[in-house]
């Protein structure tokens, strides 16, 4: 069996953003490991479950310290599960997993899961009642965080789902939750319906999507301009689209226009899909790594509300890739129109990356400005 040590060392965080506060392993990893390993050690490969590993650590580190194969694996953004299988090639542990969707063929039949604790309850909520569903009633999850991320509202939020949740000691700044006992919800929380009138649409959440069935303040301070972008536009994208709120205006404004909805997370997907679905707007979804799959220099406009944090890290890496992305897939004389946080100061990476740029609205929290490609 392989040095757990060894195997975790060798972990990168690519296509992911690399810097130095930016880790692809933390105590929290380690500590799941530590936890399941006894159980691991009784159970095949294809009866162990791994739900939000970030780079591979749960799942590579697993496999490799216990010799297993057919691990059943399910990471929201499109950029863990492609750091993972570079992560795997180079380890020689390629064939030892399958992705999968948070569906019934991630969980049926699961004795162990390793569940790395998302910060966001809703998100929480969506896995637990899934494992709680679909996993052996024998079933066991090891999950862990760093402390400062964590909450009593977690244990409440597995307490539903199961009848018994036990933390375990303090870790270098972590804590584990294990949970036991299945308690199916019926019918599930996810995805949840919420109305918005202001939108008269009716928006799809899952548990993971940003903002969930909300329309965020950025979104709004942007959707008052929506109108206003380029009136001949043929294709527009909505980079980062979460719920698909933005590209569903962007269709309605421009309806003789392409409108793709472009997200990292299989969660924003599925909601933008089924939000469109619902509103009866037609919309191209796509689950992708900052618009790898759209062609260079043939947009006419991206929209965008980029994200400023990296996992549980205050980071504009995610922010830098969206917008050299825009960048390249606008046409000249293209338009960016992106919303940010007043703090950030991102005019001048639009007008170095993108064009010239100008603000054309600003509130006490966020600016909105108009980009033109070069």
């Amino acid at each position: 069996m392989a040095d757990l040590s060894a195997v975790l060392a060798s972990l990168r965080r690519a296509p992911d953003v690399e810097a130095d506060n930016l880790t692809a392993v933390d105590a929290s990893d380690r500590l799941i490991l530590a936890e399941a390993d006894a159980a691991l050690a009784e159970v095949d490969g294809d009866r162990v479950a791994v739900v939000g590993d970030r780079y591979g650590a749960l799942t590579l580190g697993a496999a490799a310290t216990h010799g297993l194969t057919g691990i059943r694996v399910h990471q929201d953004p499109i950029t863990g599960e492609q750091a993972t299988a570079r992560n795997a090639a180079r380890l020689g542990l390629d064939s030892v997993y399958r992705n999968h969707d948070l569906d019934e063929a991630l969980l049926r039949g699961a004795r162990v899961v390793l569940l790395q604790l998302p910060r966001g309850l809703a998100e929480l909520t969506e896995i637990a009642e899934a494992v709680a569903r679909w996993a052996d009633p024998a079933v066991t999850v090891y999950s862990a965080g760093r402390l400062k991320h964590m909450s009593r509202s977690m244990n409440d939020v597995l307490a539903r789902s199961f009848a018994e949740v036990a933390a375990t000691r303090a870790a270098q700044k972590s804590r584990g939750l294990i949970a036991r006992g299945p308690v199916r919800t019926d019918p599930p929380t996810f995805p949840a319906r919420t109305t918005v009138p202001e939108l008269e649409l009716t928006v799809v959440a899952h548990g993971a999507v940003f903002a969930g069935g909300t329309l965020d303040v950025g979104t709004r301070v942007l959707l008052r301009h929506v109108d206003r972008v380029a009136p001949d536009a043929r294709r527009i994208v909505d980079l980062g689209c979460g719920s698909g709120l933005l590209a569903i205006a962007a269709a309605r404004a421009r309806p003789e226009a392409t409108v793709v909805a472009s997200d990292r997370s299989a969660a924003a997907v599925a909601s933008a899909r089924a939000t469109a679905d619902l509103a009866g707007v037609t919309l191209t979804v796509r689950r992708e790594d900052a618009l790898a799959d759209e062609p260079d220099a043939g947009v006419d406009v991206v929209l965008c509300n980029p994200p400023f944090h990296e996992h549980t890290a205050v980071h504009t890496g995610g922010a830098e890739k969206l917008v050299r992305a825009a960048a390249r897939v606008l046409r000249p004389g293209g338009e960016m129109w992106t919303v940010y946080n007043g703090h950030l100061h991102h005019r001048g990476l639009l007008a170095r990356t993108v064009g010239p740029t100008e603000i054309v609205d600003r509130t006490p929290k966020f600016v909105v400005t108009r980009s033109v490609r070069v």
